[in-house]
């Protein structure tokens, strides 16, 4: 069973505005991400319903998924729904003291992913506990990335 809810937040010295130019430009989450090395945009500027490809790796595997944004809010959220395991990951942002807190999200209704995910992460990524270590590890990566580009 998958954990509900993983997030992690860092604050960024800067306004809303600059920091959803970061977070929304999906095509540059390769940049940000440890895992998500790129995500092909279909039909346009990012916008709510927008689908997309995602190529992600870990080590030398390297494994395709398939997205469509589900909460789109400019300044504040975007989040996206992964086809294959029904995953939702995102960024929130909210005003704090001399900037904003960004959070990344992964939630999973129930705790439930498809049966697909949960056996190649339990026979593939070393089991559902360590998987989710790493990605919170990820998570704080990719907010680290983005907090340098933006206050850059």
């Amino acid at each position: 069973m998958a954990a509900p809810l993983i997030e992690e937040s860092i604050d960024v010295a800067a306004t809303p505005a600059q920091v959803w130019s970061v977070v929304s430009d999906l095509a540059r989450m390769g940049q940000w991400s440890p895992q998500c090395k790129k995500m092909f945009i279909f039909g346009g500027p990012v916008k709510l319903g927008t689908r997309t490809l995602n190529v992600n790796r870990r080590g030398p595997l390297v494994w395709p998924t398939s997205a469509k944004v589900v909460a789109f809010e400019p300044d504040r959220e975007i989040a996206w729904r992964v086809a294959e395991n029904n995953t939702v990951w995102g960024f929130e942002i909210t005003e704090s003291g001399d900037g904003v807190t960004v959070t990344q999200r992964r939630s999973v209704a129930g705790g439930e992913t498809t049966k697909v995910s949960s056996f190649l992460v339990d026979k593939v990524f070393g089991g559902n506990d360590d998987f989710e270590v790493e990605l919170a590890a990820g998570m704080r990566e990719t907010l680290g990335k983005i907090k340098r580009t933006v206050e850059n």
